[in-house]
């Protein structure tokens, strides 16, 4: 996957108040914070909040933080 880098220096999680910067993390993009990870698609991140999976979105039983 290839993002220009200069379009990666100025995305932020939209998740997250403080506004962190992503980093690349296979096909995604992922918060240096909360951990959400935003798809790539055809070199496209698509930052919604509603694209987004929570770091522990695989693990059952998990306290959602609201």
């Amino acid at each position: 996957m290839e993002i220009d880098p200069r379009l990666l220096a100025i995305l932020a999680c939209p998740a997250c108040e403080s506004r962190p910067a992503v980093h690349i993390d296979g096909e995604f993009l992922r918060c240096e914070l909360c951990g959400n990870r935003y798809p790539v698609i055809d070199g496209i991140p698509d930052m919604l909040i509603t694209s987004a999976i929570a770091p522990d979105a695989g693990a059952a039983g998990s306290p959602s933080e609201g």
